[in-house]
């Protein structure tokens, strides 16, 4: 009797094991690498872009409105400061392309560890102007950093190359 039970009992856990089992492999098959690398290509690529692309007036024209924020809004939250942004049109100037590129250069998946490089770069001069956006600036850097530990992934044209090179050889 007492055998009878540990035997429905243990048919019990290892039934619970397979379902486990099977709704792992069903997770895994939805969250494929590469996948998840493209999500996270463009995840980081749309707030950087939205906030470019309200930069300019047109191809390589600053608007005055960014010019504007970097000379008398934003400031450096630095100890002793804050301070005002030095040269505040060459830094929006910047600002808005380095916006601009980054996210292009990551969504196509192309120079992707670089751009992941310059949008974490970014990110930390965000961070000391708007020091009360941590939680948000936090996830961009791990984003960023992600990307530049795990690369674009087999969806991106870095990839493409790199088997083109491989098999030109």
């Amino acid at each position: 009797m007492i055998t009878d039970q540990r035997i429905a009992g243990s048919e019990i856990l290892r039934s619970l094991g397979l379902l486990a089992d099977k709704a792992s492999r069903m997770v895994q098959a939805i969250a494929l690498p590469s996948v998840v690398q493209l999500v996270t290509r463009v995840a980081l690529a749309v707030p950087f872009w939205r906030s470019g692309i309200l930069k300019w007036d047109g191809f390589l024209k600053l608007s005055d409105t960014a010019v504007a924020l970097f000379s008398d809004e934003f400031m450096l939250h630095l100890p002793g400061g804050p301070y005002h942004f030095p040269t505040p049109a060459v830094t929006a100037f910047l600002s808005g392309s380095g916006e601009i590129v980054f996210p292009v250069l990551l969504i196509l998946g192309l120079g992707t560890r670089l751009a992941g490089l310059g949008l974490l770069l970014m990110t930390a001069i965000v961070e000391l102007t708007v020091p009360d956006g941590w939680p948000i600036h936090l996830t961009w850097a791990a984003m960023a950093l992600s990307i530049m530990a795990w690369g674009p992934g087999k969806i991106s044209i870095d990839y493409l190359a790199r088997r083109f090179i491989q098999n030109a050889r």
